[in-house]
């Protein structure tokens, strides 16, 4: 057999024995890569692909080719490869993430060596406390030298003899938030796409381990304002009317037509503030708001801008979010995109961390919306709210 053939049938294996993992790994593109040592994960596009060295895979027993498969695919579940970014520490992080991903693998499917908490005795690190808390306590062992096992770990990684290294993994560095953004949208929706399926065709459930994302991706969190009070205190000459044919409810004044439903939408406009100084968490935040305010049953566009407008789009929930801008901020082109347009929005929600000068010309049905992490302000016009 060979490593095409072996390749297809681990894929096989696990959609049998894992559903999840096997339909996430499908929607993975995989290839063949000499150049690097064992395996990884590098950036596709907007995507990720699974890169593999032929000779290391030819070498693998089957349990230990299903183990590498899923310790990748947990790494990608996890975000490892745009996370590592906000650690000091990359190589740190690297060990942190592997000794978190391998708890969630099969013992006969690791290889020697593999890292788990009992690696480390001394530092007694705790099962399944996560990445971010793994990273902690290997740092503190390493700032006071508790710890002979991470001191010899981190050498050998600084001389390249360590399979932990995580060297396609660069191809994440110095993204730019945006693209980070992209990608992490990308994974998500396979993620959900996976989710769906297992659980549609009775294949299986979500594995425990990212039961918690996977529940996150589908229900977002609860809105932190009242858009539906709101929005019904806006209806006007702006809205859109919709009629809709009756089948059963006759026509009174013409008996042979069918009868008519009148309905009346607010046509809103969404201005997102894309600036650099507007962190990712905060653009989570403002689409987790506008998520809510679509679920009020009005037609909402967004409008994208830093010091000019990068896009305008109607809002589809269904439809990945790319963000485009980061540069520096300026609230006017939105402010007259609207003027511009008066008949065909009802009004006008900003959401933004408030660090720009105010614009001229504001209208009256303008309402500001400030994250929940953003200073206080009071020199933008008109209503202003803070999330919290």
């Amino acid at each position: 057999m060979n490593n095409n053939e072996s390749l297809s049938k681990s894929v096989k294996d696990m959609m049998l024995e894992e559903p999840f993992y096997g339909l996430f790994l499908i929607g993975i593109h995989r290839e063949w890569n000499n150049n690097i040592p064992t395996a990884g994960v590098s950036k596709n596009k907007i995507g990720v692909k699974l890169s593999i060295n032929e000779d290391f895979w030819g070498n693998l027993s089957k349990d230990h080719r299903m183990g590498l498969l899923k310790h990748e695919l947990l790494h990608v579940s996890f975000g490892h490869m745009t996370l590592r970014d906000k650690f000091h520490d990359h190589k740190l992080f690297n060990i942190a993430a592997d000794i978190e991903i391998n708890q969630y693998i099969k013992p006969h499917q690791l290889p020697d060596g593999a890292l788990l908490p009992q690696t480390f005795p001394e530092l007694k690190l705790p099962l399944k406390a996560g990445t971010s808390e793994y990273y902690k306590l290997l740092q503190q062992g390493q700032q006071d030298n508790s710890s002979p096992t991470l001191q010899n770990l981190t050498k050998e990684m600084e001389e390249g003899d360590s399979p932990y290294d995580h060297s396609t993994w660069s191809d994440f560095n110095d993204l730019d938030e945006a693209e980070k953004k992209l990608i992490e949208k990308q994974v998500q929706h396979q993620l959900k796409e996976a989710a769906t399926e297992v659980q549609k065709k009775g294949r299986g459930t979500v594995p425990g381990e990212l039961s918690e994302l996977i529940n996150r991706l589908f229900n977002p969190e609860p809105e932190k304002f009242n858009w539906r009070a709101y929005l019904r205190r806006f209806v006007g000459n702006s809205s859109i009317t919709y009629t809709k044919k009756l089948r059963r409810k006759y026509n009174k004044r013409y008996i042979e037509n069918p009868g008519l439903k009148i309905k009346r939408k607010n046509h809103v406009l969404v201005g997102i503030d894309t600036s650099g100084s507007v962190s990712t968490d905060e653009l989570k935040e403002f689409m987790n708001e506008i998520y809510h305010i679509s679920k009020t049953g009005n037609e909402v566009t967004i409008i994208q801008c830093d010091t000019q407008i990068a896009s305008i789009e109607k809002y589809n929930s269904n439809k990945d979010f790319q963000v485009k801008g980061r540069g520096g901020t300026d609230f006017q082109p939105v402010i007259n995109h609207y003027n511009e347009n008066k008949g065909k929005y009802t009004n006008l929600i900003y959401l933004t961390d408030g660090e720009a000068p105010a614009p001229k010309d504001p209208p009256k049905k303008l309402l500001w919306v400030l994250s929940s992490i953003s200073h206080e302000t009071n020199h933008l016009p008109g209503l202003t709210i803070k999330l919290n």
